[in-house]
């Protein structure tokens, strides 16, 4: 017997929408669908994960201490065989961070009844990205995601874009902190300095500064209007210098409720103009400007929008379904909660075909969640890194590829079938039905084929390793 429309769309509502289903959760979403998805869009944004959440402050300035003493070792070149090795610190404290901000993380995405709100704010952690490619930034993605994604993914795209663009994790990770405009008093000063220096034959610094143009770049080419937006080098050369003076607080004008600051002796003075439009504010106030206008832009709503329909329903998203989410983002003032509201009522986003390849990250999610069991250590997510992506170390800011391509080559198969193998004989005697198991977790888009295959398996280890591994699971 053919399964109902509602019965196919309470599967897409936990596996599209969401990250997966866990035990029961086909079943309460079928009792009311727009409601289950409806209720998980609130004003104070997404879930944090749970444990003991250290703060950008208190990471900032655990690292530096490290780092100090570091310094201080290479500085005197000699530690007694008892003192502690600053390197080490460093390294295990990075290690320590991260590996717990990964499990927290993963925890909550596995426990959550809430799959779309966390799958939403999963999305717009991975468009806005900060990678652990850089030591001290390491220490900070896990702040940078609670403090400046988590709490706006349901309020205005102006407000997500400036929380994650000066986020000291964002400024740190594309070289803002230390960008200098070229005629700021900063630069003059250096100037004069460095003439001095060659005057007396005395080398330069090992590290110069002057203006960096990574993060507007990146904030134009990645976080609004996208690369075909409209914009030229002159643009992100001009967005540059109003960025110019936005740092990161140092020791000595450390504060520990605002760890960024402004430095107004490395602003780049006068007007800019950017993408036709003169911003004459003063300071910090200047890039705050070009960010407003660049978040209400329509190029930004297009382009943000068919990521969105890309990541949720198809990797070439269908056309009408980015011209509705851009409407109601444009019409709306960039309002995320209205335009979450506009993908679930979107017909194109309810299409029966499992046309979405899960990324390693989604694979794992979703076997922990119809398997009812938690990763129990840091340890356990190595297997994310044998997948080629672990938390928080996407290889560019452009973040983790949304498209099937990078996931589904044949050695990654076989990788997700050995942990797949692995993690139903740790699920092991919690098993009591695989049968009744594929039915809870796929719903109505179990085939008879899959079906059939874990039915005639010789153990349920197999039967359960069968499932995670048919073609309804792997995709969504």
């Amino acid at each position: 017997m053919a399964p109902s429309r509602n019965d196919l769309n309470a599967a897409i509502a936990v596996t599209r929408f969401g990250l997966g289903a866990r035990q029961g959760e086909i079943a309460q979403a079928s009792r009311n669908l727009r409601a289950y998805l409806m209720d998980q869009i609130r004003s104070e944004g997404a879930d944090l994960p749970q444990g003991d959440r250290e703060t950008t402050a208190q990471r900032l300035v655990e690292f530096r201490a490290y780092r100090q003493g570091i310094e201080q070792a290479k500085a005197t070149a000699a530690m007694s065989d008892t003192a502690q090795d600053p390197v080490k610190g460093a390294q295990d404290l990075i290690r320590e961070n991260t590996g717990g901000d990964s499990l927290a993380r993963t925890r909550l995405a596995v426990a959550t009844e809430a799959g779309f709100r966390e799958r939403w704010a999963l999305f717009w952690a991975n468009h806005f990205t900060v990678s652990a490619t850089k030591a001290q930034v390491a220490t900070l993605v896990g702040p940078y995601e609670a403090e400046a994604i988590r709490p706006h993914v349901f309020g205005r795209f102006a407000d997500l874009l400036t929380a994650a663009e000066t986020h000291p994790a964002m400024l740190l990770y594309l070289d803002q902190a230390q960008s200098m405009g070229p005629n700021s008093p900063a630069a003059r000063a250096a100037a004069r300095g460095a003439t001095r220096r060659a005057q007396a034959d005395i080398p330069p610094p090992r590290r110069g500064t002057g203006l960096n143009e990574n993060l507007a770049r990146e904030i134009l080419e990645l976080h609004t209007v996208g690369i075909d937006g409209g914009y030229s080098q002159a643009d992100v050369t001009e967005f540059a210098r109003a960025l110019t003076g936005l740092s990161v607080a140092g020791p000595r004008d450390f504060d520990a409720a605002t760890p960024v600051v402004f430095r107004d002796l490395a602003h780049e003075p006068g007007d800019r103009t950017v993408m036709g439009a003169r911003y004459s504010q003063p300071g910090r106030a200047q890039a705050g400007a070009i960010l407003r206008d660049l978040a209400a832009k329509p190029q930004t709503a297009r382009f943000v929008c068919t990521k969105i329909a890309r990541h949720f329903v198809a990797d070439d998203p269908p056309a009408a379904l980015v011209s509705a989410l851009a409407s109601v983002w444009i019409a709306s003032g960039g309002d995320l909660a209205r335009v979450a509201e506009a993908l679930v009522d979107a017909p194109d986003a309810w299409r029966p075909d499992l046309s979405k390849f899960k990324t390693p990250y989604e694979f794992v999610v979703s076997s922990y969640r119809a398997l009812g069991l938690q990763p129990r250590g840091p340890g356990q997510l190595a297997i994310l890194t044998t997948l080629g992506q672990r938390t928080f170390a996407a290889p560019s800011p452009k973040g983790w590829p949304d498209e099937a391509g990078p996931w589904i080559g044949s050695d990654a198969l076989v990788k997700r079938m050995q942990f797949a193998q692995a993690l139903a004989v740790a699920a092991g005697p919690n098993i009591q039905d695989p049968d009744m198991l594929a039915r809870e977790t796929l719903g109505a888009h179990l085939s008879t084929a899959s079906a059939t295959a874990i039915s005639r398996a010789e153990s349920r280890a197999e039967a359960v390793a069968i499932l995670l591994m048919t073609p309804e699971f792997q995709r969504r």
